[in-house]
Order: structure tokens, then C-alpha cells, then sequence
């Protein structure tokens, strides 16, 4: 389901100069770690989420190998649900920057297994105007703690970001 979503962002990406679909400008393999205060639990509350990220890429500029994230955001999160709004910060190894608002995402959480195909478009930087999809999938080690009274502050796994 993630990858036929991917495969249809790319082929609605807005592209004002013509109607066939762009290749995307990087694509990027990596990893998330996303820590929730208050932590998850079994339910839904106001959370303020912290995090980062680093990606090996692949781009239409061969320069543009790599970038680093930090990411910040907030919104009703628990174990089972997430509504939230986040905000991801890229610095590549380039020196430039992008940053990134998600405002449109499907994030299934299961018992603090989270699987995320977010949606945003870059605001600032480098890529700005591009659309962003960035599918993933975030583990705790412990599901068990979605049940405790800390819940689960901790999420972290592979994760993708493309830009088109």
C-alpha cells in the first residue's frame, strides 16, 4: 500500500510546465527516531513530538548525497491513533537545507508500531514548492508499554523520504 501510494504521488505531482509526471528530484533511504512527551498510550492524547533523522540519497544533482534531519511537531497521539502535525528540518551534505511541512499523512499505529506515509511540501530551502512523501515504519521495542503509565516515548526504524 505505501509503495502504490508512492507510485501515485509521483504521478500527480503538481508540475506547472507540463502535464507528464517529473522523475523525482532525491530519493533517500535511512532511518527515524521519534520520541513522543507525553509517551503513547492506549489513549489518544495532546503529544509533543521530537526527532531525527539521516538519509543516503540519490539525486538529480550526484553532489547530493546524504542529509540529516531533525524533526518537531505536535498533535493528538496514542498507541493506536496519531492526528498530528510535524515539521522536518533536512540539512544535506551539500550545507543547504530544506524544510519540510507534513500536514497530510496516514499513520497507523499499532500498539506503538507506527507505519507512516506522510505527505508535505517544502516551505523553505532547497526543493521549495516540491512535494514530499515520506513512508516509514517506526518500532518500540516494547508494545507492552502503550499499557503502562509512561507509555511509549520511543519509536524508532527505517524510513524513506522522496521528493518530486
Amino acid at each position: 500500500m505505501v509503495a502504490a501510494s508512492l507510485v501515485a504521488l509521483g504521478c500527480v505531482a503538481p508540475d506547472a510546465s507540463a502535464h507528464a509526471p517529473r522523475a523525482a528530484a532525491v530519493s533517500c533511504a535511512g532511518s527515524n527516531t521519534v520520541s513522543f512527551s507525553p509517551g503513547l498510550s492506549l489513549a489518544a492524547r495532546r503529544t509533543r513530538i521530537d526527532g531525527s533523522g539521516a538519509y543516503s540519497c540519490l539525486a538529480t544533482d550526484p553532489a547530493l548525497r546524504s542529509g540529516t534531519s531533525s524533526i518537531s511537531g505536535g498533535g493528538r497521539n496514542g498507541c493506536f491513533s496519531s492526528d498530528a502535525t510535524t515539521v522536518e528540518r533536512i540539512t544535506w551534505n551539500t550545507g543547504e537545507q530544506t524544510t519540510v511541512a507534513y500536514r497530510l499523512g496516514n499513520v497507523q499505529q499499532v500498539a506503538g508500531q507506527a507505519v507512516v506515509l506522510v505527505v508535505g511540501r517544502v516551505v523553505k530551502g532547497r526543493f521549495k514548492g516540491r512535494t514530499v512523501a515520506s513512508p516509514g515504519l517506526q518500532a518500540t521495542l516494547d508494545p507492552l508499554k502503550c499499557a503502562s503509565k509512561g507509555g511509549v516515548e520511543l519509536i524508532t526504524g527505517p524510513s524513506t523520504l522522496v521528493i518530486v
